[in-house]
């Protein structure tokens, strides 16, 4: 079983920036790909960046590239989500999840252990 734990969300101004943090156990953490999904009210989840399990592969959804940042530290357990211009659109719950199987996933489907999210705000 594998916990992950988010950290880091808050209220914002829109162009000010956030570092969302995700603590995961596990002595594999550096085997397991790992996102960063975000549920705005409404909408679906979608998966705003992820990174594969050696941190040689990210990827960006459309929506936040140039402004996001994914980064991970195995040594620590830990991923990163570095948001800079945020924006009031950026507003939601923000998950982090891990999954066990895949090199970098992209879909919610592909991964298998979440944390309860944080939320952030994005204020205009």
């Amino acid at each position: 079983q594998v916990q992950v734990v988010e950290s880091g969300g808050g209220l914002v101004q829109a162009g000010g920036s956030l570092r969302l943090s995700c603590a995961a156990s596990g002595r594999t953490f550096s085997s397991y790909a790992m996102g960063w999904f975000r549920q705005a009210p409404g909408k679906e989840r979608e998966c705003v960046a992820a990174i594969s399990w050696s941190g040689g592969n990210t990827y960006y959804a459309d929506s936040v590239k140039g402004r996001f940042t994914i980064s991970r530290d195995n040594a620590k357990n830990t991923v990163y989500l570095q948001m800079n211009s945020l924006k009031p659109e950026d507003t939601a719950v923000y998950y982090c999840a891990a999954d066990t199987v895949f090199e970098l996933a992209t879909t919610a489907g592909e991964y298998d252990y979440w944390g309860q999210g944080t939320q952030v705000t994005v204020s205009s």
